[in-house]
């Protein structure tokens, strides 16, 4: 207890070891779900499922347990919603990157964001973004999950007079991924814990009896992590002409985290005179877990927003990490039961997810129509043109553009012109995709 006093400062921070372990609980039930979410959408991207979901569950309870021991927040880390799908469906599926390639650009991503958080240059950057671009960032992103989202639940399907149509509603995937939206959203209102993993699980349940699934077992020993251990190809990132790819990591990664941290940090209590001061041992945690995630073979690793309802069941140190740790790595010998979840049964949990980022929408100033407008093209860009790197470099080049038209040119920070500059340089003389 001695030691657990000297490492986390219970008393200091006014709490306890059982309010701790019960927070971490409380965090690992609502962000569960990751490990059957990923290992789902990076198949897709042709990365053996099996060691998706052993890196996932690694480099979850690697990345929290430096968040805790290190910088003594009770902040979990995990691959992030939104660029595990731009790494899967946009990278390798519409880019035709190999997935060792977008691997290696994810290494170089994390390199970046050390260096920057190493350098000072980080608030630099997080500074020069304007407010607005960062709201549609996280609008852009929800968007792109909900079409990926109805899209795995046959509920959007294609169609070569209007692109997208309405699909089948008669079919079991869309019939059972709608009774999962519903109970997702039931038991969240309801205000019980995991509910996005009870909603994974019904549908799953209901799959084997439904839907022509085959139950394959619960446990059973961890799947070879081999196939995916130290395969990103770096050189062929760095070659393979995809700064832009790179570039869209990087920036979604420094405002996931810099957001997630600040917000989590806010909420419990944890900030002083508005600052948190651990924030570079936490951005250093968070970055460290980005390049070691792409050496086990899984796309960016961030802070989890989930983490604020550990917050608020009591966590207020690195113990509250510490157990999410363990909880993750307790999950390796489930293999058989993630491997049995079909897309249709997370297309719920990425629809709701969506649906709770898009109400970020309220932060705009819509009376300010040099700061609504950008973000509004940054928003729906991603969606439109199936990819968050097309979003990024409208929302940039429109913000600069209009604000240069405007006689606003002062307004705008350096940093807008350099990110807007690169993305023009990139349509202009490499192309767009």
């Amino acid at each position: 207890m001695e030691l657990i006093e000297k490492v986390f400062k219970l008393k200091e921070h006014g709490t306890s070891v059982r309010t701790e372990i019960v927070a971490g609980l409380t965090t690992f039930l609502t962000m569960a779900y990751i490990i059957f979410v990923n290992p789902s959408i990076l198949g897709e991207a042709g990365m053996p499922k099996g060691s998706v979901f052993v890196a996932t569950c690694l480099i979850a309870a690697l990345g929290t347990l430096i968040m805790g021991l290190y910088a003594n927040y009770p902040i979990a880390l995990a691959p992030g919603m939104g660029l595990n799908a731009y790494f899967a469906f946009v990278v390798v599926g519409q880019m035709g990157y190999s997935w060792q390639t977008a691997l290696g650009a994810v290494f170089i991503s994390g390199c970046l964001f050390l260096l920057v958080t190493l350098t000072g240059l980080r608030e630099l950057i997080v500074r020069g973004i304007p407010a607005s671009i960062r709201v549609a960032i996280t609008v852009g992103i929800g968007m792109f999950l909900a079409l990926i989202a109805l899209k795995s639940a046959g509920i959007v399907a294609a169609s070569p007079a209007t692109y997208v149509t309405l699909g089948d509603l008669h079919t079991a995937p869309v019939v059972l991924s709608t009774l999962g939206f519903l109970v997702i959203v039931s038991l969240d209102r309801l205000g019980v814990r995991g509910a996005i993993l009870i909603g994974i699980l019904v549908v799953t349940v209901l799959s084997f009896f439904f839907g022509g699934n085959k139950f394959q077992g619960v446990f059973s020993a961890p799947p070879s992590i081999e196939p995916t251990l130290f395969k990103l190809d770096i050189w062929g990132a760095l070659k393979g002409g995809i700064l832009n790819v790179v570039l869209v990591f990087f920036l979604v990664e420094l405002f996931d985290a810099t957001g997630t941290l600040m917000g989590v940090a806010k909420r419990a209590g944890l900030l002083k005179e508005g600052k948190m001061n651990r924030l570079n041992r936490a951005l250093l945690a968070d970055s460290g877990a980005i390049f070691a995630g792409s050496l086990l073979g899984t796309s960016s690793t961030t802070a989890y927003v989930e983490s604020a309802a550990g917050v608020q069941a009591g966590g207020r140190t690195g113990l509250t990490a510490l157990t999410v740790s363990v909880m993750f790595l307790a999950c390796l010998v489930i293999a058989p039961l993630a491997g049995s979840v079909p897309a249709y049964a997370t297309a719920p949990a990425l629809f709701y997810v969506a649906c709770l980022m898009l109400r970020e929408l309220t932060e705009l100033d819509w009376g300010e129509v040099t700061e609504a407008v950008p973000a509004v093209i940054t928003a729906l860009v991603m969606p439109f043109t199936y990819s968050i790197a097309n979003g990024l470099a409208f929302g940039f080049i429109s913000y600069a553009a209009i604000k240069l038209c405007t006689g606003r040119a002062r307004d705008v920070h350096v940093m807008v012109w350099i990110i807007a500059a690169i993305f023009l340089f990139k349509f202009i003389y490499i192309g767009g995709h």
